[in-house]
């Protein structure tokens, strides 16, 4: 019986061991580009952290590629199969005329993303409060800074003569920039936002989001080829990702934050449920990966409204809805 115990034993956690390196053969891997990292994009992290991709067979290989333009890039060059990048980016590539063109296929954030922080405190703030001031903006032609612009005009603020508009410092940049400069007004993510409150540096007066309506603003889009010879693959992708938002919809900000707390080392558990609690209230997470055509075209309005909207932007050749409604429908 000991000498059974002796070969048995080690057979059953061979077996076991076979076991776990053919399951990890079976998943099939997956690049992923996202623009930034940003708590922005919880969902996914949530996806990635409860094992709702592995569920699907996929092995996500996440980088972050730090800017649209680079992200982009990095999808046409065949670098990513898949990147989560604003969808204005489409439809600059789609102006450019490429022979494989990026295709947006699931919604993840249907607001923006930032907000207005002022250096002293605003009790009584109102738009008008901006004339004449200067404010620390975003890049020129991104998703920020076109919403920003939007939001301006639409309280009859020109932002290009109304305030001193600085748009010459990087993306990263930004929030230091505005610690140690005269600008005060800056147009912030969270959650620096929030960080900027708890030290003092700045306090959060208005929501970008709130006031520039739904809009795809971040979204998972792959080329057009890959959509037609990984079909199953994308539908995979798109079933892990509607289960993290119908999760991040149900679940407390304090959960959702324990959960990606590893994607935000350096950020305090308090400031990350704040945050969240802040794209929660706003409804930023995308509750579905439907791209509706309604938020494609308040997002041709707002890119029209900051000048630069290529000459055609077609909803059908740019969004393919079928996959995201497939998954829906199980």
């Amino acid at each position: 019986m000991r000498h059974f115990f002796m070969i048995a034993v080690p057979l059953f956690f061979l077996t076991v061991l076979s076991s776990c390196q053919s399951n990890d053969q079976a998943l099939t891997k997956l690049n992923l580009a996202e623009v930034t990292r940003s708590l922005f994009y919880a969902p996914q992290y949530v996806a990635i952290e409860k094992g709702f991709f592995s569920d699907e067979g996929l092995d996500i290989q996440l980088q972050t590629t730090w800017g649209g333009d680079k992200t982009m890039t990095t999808l046409l060059s065949g670098g990513a199969d898949i990147a989560l990048v604003g969808s204005e980016t489409s439809i600059y590539v789609y102006a450019q005329n490429p022979k494989d063109h990026a295709v947006n296929f699931a919604q993840l954030t249907q607001t923006d993303g930032t907000f207005l922080v002022a250096k002293s405190p605003k009790p009584h703030f109102s738009w008008e409060d901006l004339k004449g001031e200067s404010f620390l903006g975003q890049r020129k032609g991104g998703m920020p800074q076109m919403v920003g612009e939007f939001v301006l005009k639409k309280h009859e603020i020109d932002p290009h003569n109304d305030l001193t508009l600085l748009q010459n410092i990087d993306f990263g940049n930004i929030p230091s920039a505005f610690v140690s400069g005269d600008s005060e007004y800056v147009q912030l993510f969270e959650p620096t936002a929030s960080v900027f409150e708890k030290e003092g540096k700045g306090h959060v007066i208005a929501s970008f989001g709130e006031e520039s309506g739904k809009v795809p603003y971040t979204v998972y889009m792959a080329k057009q080829s890959y959509l037609n010879e990984h079909p199953e693959i994308i539908k995979q992708f798109t079933r892990a990702i509607y289960r993290a938002q119908k999760w991040v919809e149900s679940h407390e900000a304090e959960e959702i934050a324990d959960i990606i707390k590893p994607y935000f080392e350096d950020v305090d558990l308090q400031i990350l449920t704040t945050s969240i609690e802040r794209y929660k209230n706003q409804n930023s997470f995308a509750t579905d990966p439907i791209l509706a055509e309604d938020t494609w075209e308040n997002l041709i309005a707002i890119m029209d409204a900051a000048s630069e909207l290529p000459d055609d932007a077609p909803y059908d050749a740019l969004v393919n809805t079928d996959i995201a409604e497939e998954v829906m429908k199980e």
